[in-house]
């Protein structure tokens, strides 16, 4: 939920980020519009409710003097009387009133995403910018290897099962199997491990949260499509451990002196890939369901873009590790989630493909997050939101697609990545069984 007092102060950086992702411009007026119709809402209130106080201060020695006896103040009491009932009906609408009036600016306060940062490049899913380039692509041809994708490759090791996967679950789901299932705890340790050497607590949240964790993390705005929800417990099944950890500190007040906290997550994540129909098909890259390690942190908002930093910082580092080619970019206002104001995206060279494809992203939300869960920092100078961010460490499928297809070699088999290998067992490679 963005700032009121930002929507007050200057609309116009309001209109601008409606504009730069896409947005209706004209919510800002509207939002206006409401948010005057409240304030006068509260002003009446506060009218007729001070008006009843002042009445109430004149009834009361009326009363007393009646009861002992002196029969000419009866007349103005039975006046003040009537009034107080006529205008305890008038409290009573403008309460009324001052709480539909409330309920109609949190609702349209909702509907707007977070501010986009300034220095984010305006445009939809093609128009990133990249700020970096690590490693370079292997020239499979001058080394006389056909490149195979991770599909093959995965099947000849017997590390992934797509046909039972979906004979089980349908489509988009799979197995991974033996080395593959290693594989994935491998990363794991290996995350959570580097995480905990960065000063992150690591957890296992719920992977079903409640509509409230769901919707005030942003997930049921525009992401809502994605989101599988079980109606007959009114849960959601989460699409990154970001919801529960978000949710984590809902309705609490931080000290000021224990932030940043920082967290890590492993959890399944499940999203239902509407409008993903013929897109990523084949294999594990584009699933309904998988494990990720995420981290997030809480930290005063003063501090939210050096975190941001840091938390890519930590991607790449982990990149680093697996050995795999990769970009860096910053994404493109159109292409934000809804509590992002800004995303750096970490994307992998994928051979098969012969392009990069995202595998990490970073989003600083700012205080978008918390002020929907009610999650504030005390300092000396009082109570305010704090400042929420989150970022993939590793996703676990396409994390494995990057490493299979990058490391493959000529003979069928896969080098193991030095950092993986203490995690596998001392393993260098993996060879088809």
């Amino acid at each position: 939920m963005i700032d009121i007092a930002l929507l007050r102060e200057q609309p116009d950086v309001v209109r601008a980020s409606q504009r730069a992702r896409g947005d209706r411009v004209e919510l800002v007026d509207e939002a206006i519009a409401v948010d005057a119709s409240r304030r006068a809402a509260v002003a009446t209130f506060d009218a007729l409710r001070n008006e009843q106080k002042v009445l109430g201060k004149q009834i009361g020695p009326l009363q007393g003097a009646v009861k002992r006896g002196d029969t000419s103040k009866q007349a103005e009491l039975d006046a003040l009387m009537a009034r107080a009932a006529d205008l305890s009906e008038s409290v009573a609408e403008a309460e009324r009133h001052m709480r539909d009036a409330d309920e109609a600016l949190d609702a349209v306060l909702r509907e707007f995403a977070n501010i986009v940062h300034p220095d984010v490049p305006v445009g939809g899913e093609d128009d990133f910018v990249v700020i970096e380039h690590v490693g370079t692509p292997r020239d499979f041809a001058a080394e006389g290897i056909t490149v195979r994708d991770h599909i093959e490759i995965g099947t000849a090791l017997q590390a992934i099962d797509i046909e039972r996967g979906a004979k089980v679950s349908g489509s988009r789901f799979y197995y991974l199997t033996g080395i593959g299932a290693l594989l994935e705890f491998a990363l794991v340790q290996l995350a959570l491990e580097q995480a905990q050497r960065n000063g992150f607590i690591p957890v296992i949240p719920p992977a079903l949260v409640r509509p409230a964790a769901m919707e005030g993390t942003g997930f049921l705005g525009q992401a809502a499509e994605n989101v599988y929800r079980l109606e007959a417990d009114d849960l959601y099944l989460v699409g990154t451990s970001e919801v529960p950890l978000a949710a984590y500190h809902m309705d609490e007040i931080l000290d000021a002196a224990s932030l940043p906290r920082r967290y890590v997550g492993y959890s399944p994540c499940f999203r239902r890939e509407a409008g993903a129909a013929g897109k990523d098909t084949r294999g594990i890259f584009r699933v309904h369901w998988f494990d990720k390690v995420e981290m997030f942190v809480y930290c005063d908002p003063e501090e939210a873009e050096q975190r941001h930093r840091e938390i890519l910082a930590f991607e790449r580092q982990f990149l680093d590790a697996c050995e795999v080619p990769y970009r860096v970019i910053d994404v493109a206002s159109g292409d934000l989630g809804s509590s992002a104001i800004r995303k750096f995206d970490c994307e992998a060279w994928i051979p098969s493909q012969e392009r990069y494809r995202e595998l990490t992203s970073t989003s600083n939300c700012t205080t978008f997050q918390s002020r929907r869960l009610r999650t504030r920092m005390r300092d000396a100078s009082g109570t305010r939101p704090v400042a929420t961010l989150n970022g993939t460490l590793v996703a676990i499928t396409r994390t494995i697609i990057a490493i299979l297809e990058n490391h493959q070699q000529a003979d069928g088999s896969v080098t193991v990545p030095v950092a993986l290998q203490p995690y596998l067992g001392g393993r260098t490679e993996l060879r088809p069984v």
